[in-house]
């Protein structure tokens, strides 16, 4: 997930209206006929459209803007002009449109998933709509209007059914490794992991799930301390949440917490982030098992030694 941005801002302009013309029939004998100018077309629309093909929004990093085609001119003969095709911008599964006060505009959660970010402008009507029994030789059409034009901005939060989340250092991305095709940056010092990689399991020739391996969290994450915090918005969008300990932690002199210890810290993080994420369904997975005596040998009996609220 090479370049991976999941905040940035867009500025997006609909397509102005063409100009209505201001045109006369040209007949023999006629020197000036009846009005006859066409109407412009309409400006394009911009549309955001969700697509799971794209995994970041880096596209709109260094190129921010988005500009919709303007519509054609009228012309004599009442030839209208062509209305502009829309633009559409791809953005991916799960982004989070605000405008700059903050407000959610969007939510594009699914392939397809579709919102009008800018409306076009109208097309001026020609002078041969204004003729009338009083005005017969209208001089006179009206612009196109301007397409609207905002400043948004997007915020990506991936869609995982499974976040997977630890201390850093914890094995996090060994574990997504070995379990997917994810080939995530594996190394033995703290935040190896500097942002969320993404990966497929594939249980069933008819069943996978994606799992997120996210950047360490450590304590104070939800007030901003470590690199964690800024991709805890990714949790938010999980149907399941694997919470990864240390079972060697306390015994081995590195780490200080205790397993126990460490799924604590967890869960007060993620529910001072958002409340509502303790009542996921999770489970609590351990590595370095084969430092802690016997910790092989009950799993090997297969009896689950992991409670709800911690270890044993």
């Amino acid at each position: 997930m090479s370049g991976f941005i999941d905040e940035c801002q867009l500025n997006v302009k609909g397509g102005d209206g063409g100009a209505g013309c201001v045109a006369f029939r040209r007949e023999a004998h006629v020197a000036k006929g009846g009005p006859d100018g066409g109407d412009g077309g309409r400006g394009g629309d911009i549309w955001l459209v969700a697509d799971r093909n794209i995994s970041s929004l880096l596209a709109f990093k260094d190129h921010p803007h988005r500009r919709a085609q303007n519509g054609v001119h009228g012309q004599g003969k009442k030839m209208h002009g062509a209305g502009a095709d829309d633009l559409i911008v791809y953005v991916p599964e799960g982004t989070v449109v605000h405008d700059l006060d903050g407000t959610m505009l969007a939510d594009l959660v699914h392939q397809g998933d579709r919102w009008m970010a800018a409306a076009g402008g109208r097309g001026g009507k020609g002078n041969a709509r204004f003729l009338s029994n009083i005005r017969r030789a209208p001089t006179f059409a009206e612009q196109g209007e301007v397409g609207e034009e905002q400043w948004l901005n997007l915020e990506l939060k991936l869609m995982a059914d499974v976040a997977l989340v630890g201390f850093p250092s914890v094995g996090k991305s060994t574990l997504i490794s070995r379990i997917s095709a994810a080939k995530p940056k594996i190394a033995d010092y703290p935040f190896t992991t500097l942002e969320p990689n993404l990966g497929v399991v594939r249980v069933e020739d008819n069943f996978e799930f994606v799992v997120a391996d996210l950047p360490g969290l450590i304590e104070g994450a939800s007030d901003g301390r470590g690199l964690g915090h800024r991709f805890l918005r990714h949790v938010e969008r999980a149907r399941v949440l694997v919470l990864m300990v240390d079972l060697a932690g306390g015994l081995d002199g590195m780490t200080v917490e205790t397993p126990s210890e460490q799924a604590a810290v967890l869960l007060a993080e993620l529910g001072a982030y958002r409340p509502e994420l303790l009542e996921r369904p999770r489970i609590i997975i351990g590595s370095r098992a084969d430092l802690v005596p016997g910790a092989l040998a009950i799993a090997e009996t297969g009896k689950p030694f992991v409670t709800e609220d911690g270890l044993e």
